[in-house]
């Protein structure tokens, strides 16, 4: 499924808020009827879009066998414009979609032109006040990469870990100017991603020197000194799954905490 983070409180149900979840699974309940279990891969904060995530729900059977082949299009007809289920198929029963996934890649958009923003892409896009150099972000963003304990770039949850393995961490510059980050892992702590990037920009603009942000891994708790990237410049791009047949084994790996030795 895809959405546009604007104007949702984030992706978990809230009371008198509007979220994703919220949205998503009163228009399952009135196509489907009695729907369980809405669990998504990445609960993604207020502001933050989404164009690759994935979700999954428990649905009677005679529902499904009358209605999931045209649930798409029924989904199409009554969700609003800013959310869009883009395929639906059933899967096995061992099929998490939280803690089945392999990876979570997300992308972080920023843009250094003079101006701003352009109009029509000022509400996924980040307008930074100064120059950002291409080669000072990826150089930096090398040291992140790997297996580390994130605690100076997490928001820290009761008995839970902040070692994370982040696969890719990069930088480019589109052809319209636009800087994107992608960094991808197999899971994120809450507003990691935004933390690292974050902690880039301002080694980026030079105010910051390129070691800054690996130096900050040596840390067992937040860094103060680090500013949350605004949500709007966030979106999750993709998520990944083992073949069939693997989604328990890979569910109970994810379940372990992890630790470094």
């Amino acid at each position: 499924m895809a959405y546009d983070g604007t104007d949702f409180s984030g992706w978990a149900a809230q009371p008198g808020r509007r979220t994703v979840a919220g949205v998503l699974g009163a228009e399952l309940a009135r196509v489907l009827g009695v729907v369980e279990g809405l669990t998504v891969a990445g609960r993604t904060d207020a502001g933050v879009h989404a164009t690759g995530q994935v979700c999954h729900v428990d649905v009677g059977s005679l529902a499904w066998q009358r209605f999931g082949g045209t649930l798409v299009e029924r989904l199409a007809g009554l969700l609003p414009s800013d959310v869009r289920v883009l395929s639906v198929e059933e899967t096995s029963p061992d099929f998490d979609a939280r803690f089945s996934a392999l990876a979570r890649r997300y992308e972080y958009r920023v843009t250094d032109a003079r101006y701003g923003a352009r109009p029509l892409q000022a509400r996924y896009t980040l307008a930074w006040p100064r120059s950002l150099d291409l080669a000072r972000l990826n150089e930096a963003a090398q040291r992140l990469a790997g297996e580390h304990d994130f605690a100076a770039y997490c928001r820290r949850k009761e008995h839970g870990t902040t070692v994370r393995a982040v696969a890719r961490l990069d930088w480019r510059r589109e052809p319209d100017g636009v800087l994107v980050a992608t960094v991808q892992a197999d899971a994120f702590c809450q507003a990691m991603v935004r933390s690292l990037v974050g902690a880039l920009l301002p080694v980026g603009d030079g105010r910051r020197p390129v070691s800054w942000p690996g130096e900050l891994l040596g840390r067992t708790v937040r860094a103060g000194e680090v500013v949350v990237a605004p949500p709007h410049g966030l979106t999750l791009v993709a998520v990944e799954y083992p073949e069939p047949g693997h989604y328990a084994r890979r569910a109970a790996l994810t379940r372990n905490v992890r630790s470094l030795p």
